[in-house]
């Protein structure tokens, strides 16, 4: 279908009406969020998140009011646990409770 020039001078008077900047930015917000680089996210001993504290340092700051700090602890056979579950677990059996392989630490992360 072919323009006129009565189209075309039509289209060009709206052009011009229309202003340079669609919206002004006034005001920006940036949301971040983190998270443990494990390939499981809970923990296989108390099944809670590894993001989050365990159940036996919820538990403690819950009566003590204080926040502790609960780490993860990576193993030679990169599965992860929260330190302070691993560390009970490791008293009764010196193995993973996932791959059963001989339990030494690789890393241990806040």
């Amino acid at each position: 279908m072919a323009e006129t020039e009565q189209d075309l001078g039509d289209r060009a008077d709206n052009d011009s009406l229309k202003p340079d900047k669609l919206f002004i930015l006034k005001k920006w917000n940036a949301v971040a969020m983190w998270s443990w680089d494990v390939e499981c996210d809970t923990c296989a001993i108390c099944r809670v998140q590894v993001m989050d504290a365990c159940l036996r340092c919820q538990a403690e700051s819950k009566k003590d009011d204080s926040r502790q700090d609960c780490v993860v602890v990576w193993g030679e056979c990169n599965h992860s646990f929260h330190y302070c579950c691993m560390s009970l677990w490791v008293q009764q059996n010196n193995r993973c409770p996932l791959c059963q392989q001989e339990w030494s630490i690789q890393r241990m992360g806040k």
